[in-house]
């Protein structure tokens, strides 16, 4: 099994069938944005005739949109996901920090509301403010910022879904009420959700394991095993170094390369950041480095 060119097929690398940046973020359900220019990047070479004006105008036109949806970590969602992804996958993550935040930052609950109400107050009516514009909102309601404790809070009320990148003004991002930002979306039910999510992962991430599942998705390993089981009449699976990998049916290898080409990722591409193992496509030490940052 040629795990890295299939992947490099199914996350539509080597060839893609979209013209519009949407349509290849909507396809891969969530992709890795810490690094901005880079998830354009990223976007962009799996869009046809893709500019990175034209994938901003995605943001822009609220197509796509970047927020906290998995594992704590940017990522741009189609603006159709945005909602349900949230529900599904940030109230673990908040949990999992809330002792840490509470005792390194001095970020709480408490504290968190009154944050709310502050971006509520100073974003509504469609109004965008940069981070240093919220975090002179805060300080003057006597809300700490300094020490990252303004990201924090930030972080914290995206996952909540208050909050969301909107366009950029210049080289400064800013922020948006999410409700306000985007139309209403759907709902999915938890299992309804977590059958979405596993189908959409192993279709555009496979051949892939359970365990790589459970990494990129954040979710708890019950979970993720629950995910991947409502979902595996619609998968095929073979073993290969004695771990099961699951992909669509139409990934099951008969694609090959005609020539050998070269492709320029950007940093944190999901072709080798959205598997907990990615030795399929790193050599190790260059793995061990990925590993580092995320």
């Amino acid at each position: 099994m040629d795990i890295a060119h299939q992947r490099l097929h199914n996350q539509l690398i080597e060839k893609s069938p979209h013209a519009m940046a949407a349509e290849v973020v909507g396809s891969m359900v969530a992709m890795q944005a810490q690094d901005y220019l880079g998830a354009l990047w990223a976007i962009g070479l799996r869009t046809r005739a893709a500019t990175e004006r034209g994938v901003e105008q995605a943001v822009a036109e609220r197509r796509i949109v970047r927020t906290w949806p998995l594992r704590g970590t940017l990522h741009f969602v189609a603006a159709e996901d945005v909602r349900w992804l949230l529900e599904l996958a940030t109230p673990r993550v908040i949990e999992h920090n809330r002792r840490r935040l509470r005792d390194e930052y001095g970020v709480d609950d408490k504290l968190v509301a009154r944050a709310r109400r502050v971006c509520e107050k100073v974003l509504s009516g469609g109004r965008h403010l940069t981070r240093d514009q919220l975090y002179a909102a805060f300080d003057s309601s006597r809300i700490p910022t300094d020490g990252q404790r303004g990201l924090h809070l930030l972080w914290w009320l995206a996952q909540q879904g208050l909050v969301c990148f909107g366009a950029r003004e210049g080289k400064q991002q800013t922020f948006v009420l999410l409700d306000e930002w985007l139309p209403a979306s759907r709902r999915l039910s938890r299992d309804a959700a977590l059958a979405e999510l596993a189908r959409r992962y192993f279709t555009r991430r496979g051949p892939a394991t359970l365990q790589d599942f459970t990494w990129w998705s954040g979710l708890a390993p019950a979970d993720a095993s629950a995910a991947l089981e409502a979902v595996t009449s619609g998968l095929e699976c073979e073993t290969f170094a004695r771990h099961r990998f699951w992909f669509a049916p139409q990934a099951s290898g008969k694609t090959r390369a005609r020539v050998p080409r070269i492709h320029l990722l950007p940093a944190y591409d999901e072709y080798a950041v959205a598997y907990c193992d990615r030795s399929a496509v790193l050599c190790r030490e260059y793995a061990i480095r990925a590993d580092a940052g995320n």
